[in-house]
């Protein structure tokens, strides 16, 4: 029972679980303000397509 106390207690100070955790946050966050931008990026494209083949006369096939 003391080994598993002093594991537990290693484990509470040392600081690679909450580095870890702080990175995986951050690329969490970094992975959902890229596609929240792709997305835009997509829709704007999308639009400005459709405007240029609506100019164009291209209704399409």
């Amino acid at each position: 029972m003391k080994n598993l106390a002093l594991k537990v207690q290693r484990f509470l100070k040392s600081e690679d679980g909450p580095t870890a955790v702080e990175y995986a946050v951050m690329l969490a966050l970094i992975v959902i303000v890229c596609l929240t931008a792709i997305r835009s990026i997509g829709t704007n494209a999308n639009a400005t397509f459709n405007s240029v083949a609506g100019q164009l006369g291209g209704g399409g096939p």
